[in-house]
């Protein structure tokens, strides 16, 4: 069976038959967890192991495991800390915080790949200006150079794990107030303006070799009418052609608020594509799903398919057990122990991105 440009997420901890069914299309070519999708950690291991059982070609499978407030596996995974965490020890001491950083992404990419899960949508690159509730203790700092030295820290350390890092989200959504989840947010300045702040991490993270990005559903009218994920200019002039961005490009979910400016959801997904993102999530909506399967008509070309093939996590990782047994994991589980305990605005029960959950 084929892959193709859509990430479609399942029910629970099982696979239904309806969800066999989905990701069997020819146009699914990857999967997205989400905290109902886990029990414990060998229920995770069989599920993405059924996943991946599905196409002869695997289906990638990803999740949003930052740490803080969105870490989709808790229980029987290492409690990871809040970004803002490291950006709070960058202040007196740079160094310690990006080997902490380093070792976080270790852990993170470590764990996930010992439970089969291809990649993290990690890092956030979005600036703390202070402003967002969204983003708050999600980004590192408000300093770009800092956002971009402990950002590739992350990165390194995940690779180190055998996995590839995704930068969210370009190209930039710390500035404004309203939660893309739930709202439309405008971003009124400049493009000059975010060159140079906001941009400045996801500059530097792609001149570092950034792997995937995953652009903002905010709206910079200074720029253009649209989304950064459904415009052309952002996507192609600025990213691909300015930029020089040669990864891949994951919408963000097109069943959230911000993504309803586009239409319905074939529009929203057919939008996104021909933008520039390589492949389109549509979450949380199994009736949309199903839209999209049964009426998106889409040539999804060559070089996005190989994008996308490159964050496959790197074959054959340690399970836990050697990981348990190995200097490195427990040398990084020693260093950043306790890590954010103490974060102000550290709230573990509130996911500001589990929209599907709020009341």
């Amino acid at each position: 069976m084929t892959l193709g440009p859509l990430m479609l997420d399942v029910a629970g901890t099982e696979l239904t038959d309806d969800d066999r069914r989905r990701l069997s299309h020819p146009l699914v070519g990857g999967v997205i967890l989400f905290s109902r999708n886990y029990r414990d950690p060998a229920q995770l291991a069989a599920l993405t192991t059924e996943i991946r059982a599905l196409k002869s070609a695997p289906l990638l499978i990803g999740v949003d495991q930052e740490g803080g407030r969105v870490q989709r596996f808790r229980e029987g995974f290492t409690r990871l800390p809040p970004m803002r965490a490291f950006g709070e020890i960058w202040n007196a001491h740079p160094q310690q915080a990006k080997h902490l950083a380093r070792e976080t992404g270790f852990v993170l990419a470590s764990e996930l790949r010992a439970h089969g899960v291809d990649f993290s949508f990690s890092p956030v690159l979005d600036l703390d200006y202070g402003a967002s509730s969204v983003i708050g203790d999600r980004a590192f700092h408000a300093d770009p150079h800092a956002v971009f030295q402990l950002g590739q820290a992350v990165m390194l350390g995940m690779k180190d794990a055998g996995m590839a890092a995704c930068g969210k989200h370009f190209p930039g959504h710390g500035f404004v107030v309203a939660d893309s989840h739930v709202d439309i947010p405008v971003d009124t300045r400049t493009l000059a303006d975010i060159a140079i702040a906001d941009l400045v991490p996801f500059r530097l993270m792609i001149e570092a070799g950034l792997a995937a990005i995953m652009p903002a559903h905010v709206i910079y009218p200074e720029v253009d009418d649209q989304p950064a994920g459904f415009s052309r200019i952002w996507l192609q002039k600025l990213l691909r052609h300015q930029l020089g961005f040669d990864g891949a490009i994951f919408s963000d979910d097109l069943c959230m608020e911000a993504a309803g400016v586009a239409g319905g959801v074939v529009e929203r997904v057919t939008a996104a594509l021909n933008a520039g993102c390589d492949i389109a999530l549509v979450c949380n909506r199994p009736d949309l799903a199903d839209d999209v399967l049964a009426n998106l008509k889409v040539d999804w070309p060559a070089p996005a398919r190989a994008r996308l093939a490159r964050m496959h996590g790197h074959p054959h990782p340690p399970a836990m057990t050697a990981l348990r047994e190995s200097v490195r994991y427990a040398n990084a589980l020693h260093h950043i122990a306790g890590l954010g305990v103490n974060t102000s605005d550290l709230n573990l029960q509130i996911d500001p991105t589990d929209y599907c959950a709020r009341s």
